[in-house]
């Protein structure tokens, strides 16, 4: 309701007595009217302007958490790019390591064909290990025929001589016959000949307490060494070899008694003694037969 139809319809109600006062409030009436009126746009600007100061308060909010959003979306960008980076790492060793699993199954089967070739290689080391053992055992035979050769052409010609020198006196009846060194030595090498190796070995001993100086005496030692080592007695027939080399060092049957003190070293497991003796065969009777067997020996035993 405004003033002026307030103070309308009170009119009647004012006492006459205050007619005076009417006159004098009406003024300070107006002007407070005028002044209301004044207020209400005032109070407006008042709100504006809060409510302006209202939105660039929730504007720095928005900037901030604006801001804040972009710092956590550079953030979170960093490790995407982490997260690729390290998805590209794996990639790359899972691409690495299958590399190598491959390389690894080609090495793989490599070796396998390589065991393949060492073993068809063992193979044929023993099957030339046993050629040479048999080639040796057939040495030894071809020496015991020449020794058993050479004593019967040295019989013959010790009967041819007794022959010639006969005169034509009366015939004697002959007496009990003492065995020649030459019979008694091919007898002892028919026996090894034979397999008989107990036999032989005892005839080629008495032949030396008998014949001590007899032109075989030599081969006599050498083939008891070859006695012993037919019987797996290495011991012994390494002490009867070194006999020869020791007691007949210009003897023929010396590089062959090197050589077999050297198999019997191996027969005992000895490497090292094996070696030295085979490489003295090879160095200190170079181009020889026994040379050669030694090579083959040290080579074998080389793999």
């Amino acid at each position: 309701m405004s003033v002026s139809r307030l103070l309308k319809g009170n009119r009647q109600k004012w006492p006459e007595g205050h007619e005076k006062m009417k006159t004098m409030l009406f003024p300070v009436i107006s002007m407070l009217v005028l002044l209301l009126a004044g207020c209400a746009p005032q109070a407006e600007l008042v709100k504006t302007k809060s409510d302006v100061s209202d939105v660039r308060e929730q504007l720095q909010i928005s900037r901030a958490r604006v801001q804040e959003l972009q710092k956590n979306l550079l953030e979170l960008q960093k490790r995407v790019d982490a997260v690729d980076s390290n998805v590209k790492s794996t990639t790359d060793l899972q691409k690495v390591m299958a590399e190598h699993g491959a390389r690894t199954d080609q090495l793989t089967t490599d070796i396998q064909l390589l065991q393949g070739r060492l073993e068809e290689n063992n193979f044929r080391i023993t099957e030339l290990g046993q050629k040479l053992d048999d080639r040796s055992f057939k040495i030894s035979e071809l020496s015991a025929r020449i020794d058993e050769l050479e004593t019967r052409l040295k019989s013959m010609a010790t009967g041819q001589g007794v022959t010639s020198g006969a005169t034509g006196t009366a015939e004697k009846k002959p007496g009990p016959r003492s065995i020649e060194p030459s019979e008694a030595y091919r007898q002892s090498l028919n026996d090894y000949n034979s397999g008989n190796y107990e036999l032989a070995l005892a005839g080629f001993q008495n032949y030396l307490a008998q014949f001590p100086d007899a032109s075989q005496a030599d081969k006599a030692q050498y083939w008891i060494g070859e006695c012993f080592y037919a019987k797996k007695d290495f011991r012994n027939a390494i002490d009867a070899f070194n006999k020869v080399i020791k007691t007949y060092p210009k003897s023929d049957k010396v590089p062959g008694a090197k050589l077999k003190i050297g198999y019997s070293y191996i027969s005992e497991k000895n490497s090292a003694k094996a070696r030295e003796w085979l490489n003295r065969v090879i160095k200190e009777h170079p181009g020889s037969q026994e040379a050669d067997l030694a090579k083959e020996k040290v080579r074998k035993m080389g793999k």
